[in-house]
């Protein structure tokens, strides 16, 4: 067992967990890891990251009785990691990896993004962490998928050589967004309009924004309609909570376009990489509408529609994600290979 660092850092709060775990995965894929203390802070109150370690191993030694000193760390960055850096996008932070091993005396730091910790932290999850929406056939060294909605559309995938996995992160969420119906059609138009752009990239539907351009558009089009429809703006969490309550129809319209908007780019991916190994939805969003999701059918209905070859796709094993700390673990098992 080996005493590790791991953290989840954000514009808004920084998750850190001192974990002892073994250096690699086990002959079946599995990781064991002991949580010994974790901690949670607001990063727009600290100058840098170093101060929050540092108050991080003082909060623990009292705990544990001594000073921890771990032999290697990772931290997942809720931005763009380029080499041995990363500046943060909401934080005046430039963080580097010698410096960081420097200042907090660690041995090995590993910078990632957020997202490739999830594709790591899936290789962590249990089966009560996950929700499986089709079972699938699973082939052990196949490749895995990772795809997530939240503030963005993250995409990733898990490449296995020998008995280990690797994480690669993907620009996928930046792909054209493709409509399949007459409403869809309507909508990428609006949001061309809206937004006075020439192209729409899938994450301006399938994201928390996209639930609200989704809403906005089935609200304008309503009163246009001459329908007696407030005009209020709702935030996504408002719509996905009128949607699930079944207390607003155009809250469940604009849910329903959602889901299936999802399902059908899950698919888009898992054609890609035929990722027999899973596809797992993460992001912020899946775990808590999982409901809608399940109801009808309508996500995988949507992820399978793929015409001649949709037996493709309904081999590929599917699961949501609903441990909301997979990225902290992932960032625990990264940090194990160091």
């Amino acid at each position: 067992m080996t005493l590790l660092l791991a953290g989840d850092i954000g514009g808004t709060k920084s998750l850190l967990r001192l974990v002892e775990m073994p250096t690699a995965a086990d002959t079946s894929g599995t990781f064991q890891i002991d949580t010994l203390y974790e901690g949670r802070y607001a990063s727009q109150n600290y100058p840098d990251l170093v101060p929050i370690v540092d108050q991080f191993f003082k909060e623990a030694s009292q705990k544990l009785g001594e000073v921890p000193s771990p032999k290697g760390a990772c931290f997942a960055i809720a931005g763009p990691v380029m080499g041995h850096t990363s500046v943060l996008t909401n934080l005046s932070w430039t963080l580097t990896t010698d410096r960081l091993e420097k200042e907090l005396n660690i041995p090995h730091v590993k910078l990632i993004n957020d997202f490739v910790a999830v594709g790591y932290g899936v290789l962590g999850m249990n089966p009560g962490d996950l929700h499986t929406l089709q079972p699938g056939e699973s082939q052990t060294a196949a490749p895995i998928a990772v795809i997530g909605a939240g503030t963005g559309l993250g995409q990733g995938f898990l490449i296995r050589h020998l008995d280990e996995y690797f994480v690669y992160p993907s620009e996928g969420g930046h792909g054209d967004f493709a409509p399949r119906t007459a409403v869809e059609f309507e909508l990428l138009q609006d949001l061309k309009q809206r937004e006075n752009i020439d192209r729409v990239s899938v994450e301006r539907v399938v994201s928390g924004m996209g639930i609200a351009s989704i809403y906005q558009f089935l609200r304008d089009r309503a009163i246009a309609a001459g329908k007696d429809i407030s005009p209020a703006d709702k935030d996504p969490a408002e719509i996905s909570q009128a949607a699930l309550e079944k207390s607003d129809p155009i809250c469940e319209q604009t849910l329903q376009i959602f889901v299936e908007a999802y399902g059908a780019e899950a698919g888009n991916l898992a054609l890609k990489l035929l990722p027999y190994g899973g596809l797992y939805l993460a992001g912020g969003i899946a775990a808590k509408i999982l409901p809608l999701i399940k109801e009808g059918d309508r996500f995988i209905n949507s992820f399978n529609h793929k015409g001649r070859v949709s037996p493709l796709v309904e081999k590929v094993p599917v699961h949501i994600v609903l441990n909301p700390q997979v990225g902290l673990i992932g960032a625990a098992i990264c940090a194990a290979r160091l």
